[in-house]
């Protein structure tokens, strides 16, 4: 291939190196308490994509994977400032194609808000991933929540046309292409 086109996923992406600002880790099922103390003051997320969040659901979706996906596959991460967990990211390498990533679930902590570190950390993720081989994210939104699409659209994400329903609402599917080399 030629220089700058080289799109090689490594297989295990290093999770550490997709923030600058923030400590970027692999959270575990100890870190549930502290993943539930962030989202349940998002209750505006939960208004769009019900049922509320629970500690259970945490753990769940700790370990949820789309099909044909390994627990290998799976990252969900928290971003730190200092001992602060400020955001929460679930990222699925390698879905739905080799040279992609799934956000599954991204949610920032209320008072980090509306300050443009949510955006940061996207950008600073969008790069992260494309550094490492990745060629697009893609994500899902669910329809009708404008906060949701503002923001994915504000950071560079468009409308797949695609979109599947759950039982209690429709998901609209997004991407990102990552810019990957210099004449990308």
């Amino acid at each position: 291939m030629e220089s700058g086109t080289d799109r090689t996923v490594r297989k295990r992406p290093d999770i550490s190196a997709l923030s600058r600002k923030y400590a970027v880790r692999v959270l575990s099922e100890a870190d549930t308490e502290s993943v539930f103390a962030l989202c349940r003051e998002n209750r505006l997320y939960y208004e769009y994509c019900p049922p509320f969040v629970t500690p259970e659901s945490i753990r769940a979706d700790m370990h949820a994977l789309p099909p044909g996906k390994g627990p290998e596959d799976k990252y969900y991460c928290g971003f730190f400032d200092g001992e602060q967990l400020i955001a929460v990211l679930d990222l699925i390498c390698g879905y739905p194609g080799a040279d992609s990533a799934f956000i599954g679930f991204f949610m920032t902590a209320v008072p980090y808000q509306h300050r443009g570190i949510s955006a940061g950390i996207v950008s600073e993720l969008c790069e992260g991933l494309a550094e490492q081989g990745f060629a697009e994210i893609r994500l899902g939104w669910v329809k009708g929540n404008p906060q949701a699409s503002s923001f994915w659209k504000r950071n560079g994400f468009t409308e797949t046309g695609l979109s599947y329903d759950t039982s209690l609402y429709t998901v609209t599917v997004a991407r990102r292409a990552l810019r990957v080399g210099p004449d990308q």
